[in-house]
């Protein structure tokens, strides 16, 4: 890839289960969590951490992540799915938050049903796992994510900014799940509200026509930093029920001519930032990685 660009081509997590159960992107030698890392980072500049939506890392796998990679690497690292309205089992939240947590009778808690105290801590501990990154120099963003029942009202804005406030020192992306916030005049509204606070609008390609579906809207919010993600665009699994894995319900295979349609996209919008990543969600079994690289050699030509 040119030297020059400011555009970053990976994958949202390296260590996704079809993935290293395919075999057919890692070397047959790549067989611990090092080495996977060191690999992926041998062949593409960022990467999207996935596993902190599902438990705050420690600080000492933060430091491996900074260790593993070479100087220039950049991480986007998913926010805790807590933080993003989404259901989340007390078991992933430690011995001493369970223990403090208010009977509910409910087998998932929500960040509303939190005292503020436990909140607090729980952010306190988010930042904490931040911090090596930070340190090296290496990350670039907290991606959010929020839940597809997250819409366009009020006390949504609000937790919004409350997510910002939690974490004073970190440019936040925000990617919506919910086609309220772009219908109609709430676009307007909301990349104004993105914009005023140096959010990052998230590109979204993923199917459409769904409530828990945005259109690809390529606006520009943040001059440093511009993210298109890409979910691939399989209607069929989007929303169906009994899937084993998020891997299926991403299992898309993009075809030379989207992903050439979308490099036209992004070699227009990219000028317009400091640094431009698209991140591969299609992530069953290889797919996002064999998709990236062919996308970073049609943006080379």
């Amino acid at each position: 890839m040119p030297a020059t660009s400011n555009i970053r081509v990976g994958t949202a997590s390296w260590t996704d289960k079809s993935l290293i159960e395919s075999g057919r992107f890692y070397p047959s030698d790549a067989t611990s969590a090092e080495d996977r890392l060191r690999y992926y980072a041998s062949q593409f500049r960022m990467v999207e951490v996935d596993s902190s939506y599902y438990a705050i890392p420690t600080q000492q796998t933060a430091h491996h992540w900074a260790t593993r990679t070479p100087d220039g690497f950049r991480f986007n690292v998913k926010a805790f799915r807590l933080f993003t309205g989404h259901q989340t089992s007390p078991v992933v939240l430690g011995k001493d938050i369970r223990a403090a947590l208010p009977e509910t009778g409910k087998k998932n808690v929500y960040y509303k049903d939190l005292p503020s105290e436990l909140r607090d801590e729980l952010w306190r501990q988010f930042r904490d796992a931040l911090l090596p990154l930070q340190a090296a120099g290496k990350l670039v963003a907290v991606h959010f994510q929020f839940a597809p029942w997250m819409a366009f009202h009020r006390e949504n804005f609000a937790h919004v900014e409350e997510c910002q406030a939690q974490l004073p020192d970190c440019v936040l992306a925000v990617e919506f799940r919910n086609r309220s916030w772009f219908e109609g005049k709430h676009e307007a509204s909301t990349l104004r509200f993105e914009q005023e606070r140096a959010f990052v609008n998230v590109i979204v390609d993923g199917p459409q026509g769904f409530a828990n579906s945005v259109p690809a809207v390529w606006a520009i919010t943040n001059p440093d930093l511009s993210i298109l993600r890409m979910h691939g665009r399989n209607r069929e699994t989007w929303n169906k029920k009994g899937l084993k894995t998020s891997a299926e319900r991403f299992n898309y295979d993009y075809s030379e001519v989207e992903l050439t349609e979308l490099a036209q996209q992004i070699v227009t919008t990219a000028p317009k930032v400091k640094e431009f990543h698209v991140v591969l969600n299609n992530n069953y079994e290889d797919q996002g990685q064999r998709n990236a690289r062919t996308l970073i050699e049609i943006l080379d030509r």
